[in-house]
């Protein structure tokens, strides 16, 4: 496998917004998924492909830059995402960036993603650094506050500067096959969002079944969503591999359909060096090169990027060091 450079993710551009189509219930209603060719696949995703030494440094460098760095907690602060921010800034202690030869262009975070009251804090400490805020939105986790108050959230979260929202889809909408009313509830979400692009949180864990997720792939896809992404971590069942494929199954769908690139992001257990190769691997094999830049693949992590930093000044000193040495903030 070839070596993947950097790219400085610090000038991180959208790609063209997903324009949707109309509700063709034709193009999914039929589907079948094999669950466990599904399963055999995503397991020799990893076994088939070895990424050592250098190439490896050079993944990892890549998997950092396409990070959505996230805190969502309830006892978040102004202060906690100024330094997550700081962080998102310079996610690689400069000794290890200059070792690395990237001293002329650092590498930054995809994104800082926050809830909607923090985002103005983030934009103000992000401001000149290229780094878009992306904030959740729609009642995350759960997604049950009425719609209008999901849609006045996403209009608070963009007037506040937020270039990026994930939403959260009705669950109950997949489980009764009500794919109209999916549908018509994205589309207003996608118009909410104005400029802002729109990914859409599926809940992967809570829809049962591998067929329910590419549907509700596709019909994401169709209202508009501009991203598609597994989980948003407070499930039970969150980002796994076979589950990521049948996702990047129906984005490649989806574009042969229509033309449209859409993104992709796992997010919800994803925290070691090992699981960011790993779903690299599953991005270049399904959907190519191109689907290895930050506008159109994101990871939700934090904890995994003190593991990369890590791994990375392994590589450039043979000793590993604890896990505290690389604090997020």
């Amino acid at each position: 496998m070839n070596q993947i450079l950097p790219h400085h993710s610090g000038n991180n551009q959208h790609h063209a917004r997903n324009r949707g189509t109309p509700l063709h219930k034709e193009w999914f209603e039929q589907v079948q998924v094999n669950l466990s060719a599904s399963e055999r696949r995503a397991v020799t995703l990893t076994t088939r492909r070895s990424v050592k030494k250098e190439y490896q440094a050079a993944w990892l460098v890549k998997a950092m830059q396409c990070i959505d760095l996230t805190t969502l907690a309830g006892d978040d602060t102004d202060a906690r995402v100024h330094r997550l921010c700081a962080k998102a800034r310079r996610p690689l202690r400069e000794d290890l960036v200059k070792a690395l030869g990237l001293a002329d262009d650092p590498p930054t975070v995809g994104a800082v993603c926050v809830y909607p009251t923090m985002v103005a804090p983030a934009v103000k400490a992000l401001a000149g650094s290229g780094i878009p805020v992306a904030s959740v939105a729609t009642g995350f986790p759960a997604g049950l506050t009425p719609l209008p108050q999901r849609l006045a959230e996403m209009r608070y979260a963009v007037d506040q500067g937020a270039r990026e929202i994930d939403i959260v889809i009705h669950r109950a909408q997949v489980l009764t096959q009500d794919w109209t009313a999916l549908y018509d509830e994205v589309r207003a979400m996608r118009e909410a969002c104005g400029e802002a692009h729109l990914k859409a949180i599926l809940a992967t864990g809570d829809l049962k079944t591998q067929r329910n997720v590419y549907k509700a792939s596709m019909v994401a896809m169709m209202a508009g969503a501009d991203f598609i992404k597994t989980s948003t971590g407070k499930e039970e069942v969150n980002a796994t591999l076979p589950v990521s494929l049948t996702m990047v199954r129906a984005l490649r769908d989806y574009g042969e359909y229509t033309g449209e690139k859409i993104g992709f992001k796992p997010a919800g257990g994803i925290r070691t060096a090992k699981d960011a190769i790993a779903w690299l691997i599953l991005m270049k094999e399904e959907l190519g090169r191109e689907w290895l830049e930050p506008d159109l693949f994101r990871i939700g992590a934090s904890a995994m990027l003190a593991d990369i930093e890590r791994q990375l000044e392994h590589f450039l000193t043979g000793r590993y060091s604890a896990l505290s040495h690389h604090a997020l903030a």
